[in-house]
């Protein structure tokens, strides 16, 4: 593996979002010592080097104009405050320039607007908060806009969902680079989740009566079950474990996930198969029976249906190119390490075959 540190440039605009910076730059430009050398090299740009101020109030210092941005192989773009702010022509020309060479990009919540602006987002699915999608929308017609997922990755362009969402694209954006044991130890270092579930919704809907009555979560069901994936799990065993009877204990996972049991059991074993296809060696059948596909036929059907692509040909993808980390690029491009999956709608069901990665949430 390469030793030489992913290069990121993060382009901060007036009334920048504090939150939102703080994010990338924690995800990006901390050494997490203990997820083993230093991954990435972060450079804070803004439109011209010097004081910024933020949404609440205070001012950050930015090093860097828009010259930081030559090198970077990666640029995020924080959300701002101000939706009636002009954005400087030179920064879309310079954004422009990074795609040009093949520059990936990952915005925060409403960063979306700059890269709109740019005219990158043109003829693509996006996302940013669900309060700021409508604007979005109207003010960017050739942005398909989807105001229900946590994030889309379409490649070389990735987009989050408001606020605490920045968090769940960033650790995506590790795992690609860097496979799911690196971002794992970033995400315990922050003390948040490595994933969140991929068929939950951005907005939280009111709480179960029964949850909210009794004070609880289904969260200690989730988990005893996630310790035993290679079993066979059927929705009246979690049922069994929350003591509640089947038809409420649906109703209350539907209530909390934004999916049913069976839909999310099926992504955490595909989470974990991928954790096992990364890390080590095991056969292919073998990774099968641990995470409770029973058989490799089993396992291939569910990797071509949500990643649209075979179990070996993840792992290769891992061994043989990361992106960031030593892989082999054409014009600067990453390799084909994110693999495209399918829409998922808030209610968990397949919408549509799509070349973009979105992923929901709640926030």
């Amino acid at each position: 593996m390469a030793t030489e540190p992913h290069p990121v440039a993060i382009l901060v605009l007036p009334s920048v979002v504090a939150f939102d910076l703080a994010v990338p730059m924690q995800v990006f430009g901390y050494a997490h010592p203990d997820a083993g050398v230093r991954r990435y090299a972060v450079k804070l740009c803004a439109p011209r080097a010097g004081r910024v101020r933020t949404s609440t109030g205070f001012d950050i210092v930015a090093p860097h104009g828009l010259e930081g941005l030559r090198g970077a192989r990666t640029i995020v773009l924080p959300g701002y405050d101000d939706m009636d702010l002009a954005i400087p022509p030179e920064v879309g020309a310079a954004l422009r320039r990074a795609a040009a060479r093949g520059a990936r990009f990952v915005s925060v919540c409403t960063g979306a607007f700059v890269l709109a602006d740019a005219g990158l987002l043109d003829g693509r699915r996006a996302t940013t908060h669900w309060m700021d999608a409508p604007l979005l929308a109207a003010r960017y017609p050739r942005v398909s806009v989807d105001p229900n997922v946590l994030y889309v990755d379409d490649g070389d362009v990735l987009t989050s969902a408001g606020i605490a969402c920045g968090i769940d694209l960033c650790l995506h954006v590790v795992r690609l680079d860097y496979g799911a044991a690196v971002a794992n130890a970033v995400a315990r270092r922050m003390v948040v989740a490595p994933h969140r579930d991929g068929t939950q919704a951005q907005f939280v809907p009111a709480p179960a009566p029964e949850a909210e009555a009794e004070g609880t979560t289904l969260e200690p069901t989730r988990a005893w079950a996630r310790a035993r994936l290679a079993e066979a799990l059927p929705v009246s065993a979690l049922a069994a474990h929350a003591r509640l009877p089947l038809r409420t204990f649906a109703r209350r996972f539907h209530a909390e996930m934004g999916t049913s049991p069976l839909q999310w059991l099926v992504r955490e074993r595909l989470l974990k198969a991928r954790a096992l296809l990364e890390t080590t060696t095991l056969p292919i059948a073998q990774v099968a029976e641990r995470t409770g596909f029973g058989s490799e036929v089993s396992l291939r059907a569910h990797f071509r249906r949500v990643l649209a692509t075979s179990p070996a040909a993840y792992r290769r993808a891992f061994r043989g190119a990361r992106y960031g980390a030593g892989a082999s690029t054409s014009a600067g491009k990453p390799s084909a390490i994110s693999m495209p999956s399918r829409a998922i709608s808030v209610s968990g069901k397949t919408a549509r075959a799509s070349r973009s990665r979105s992923v929901v949430s709640r926030v």
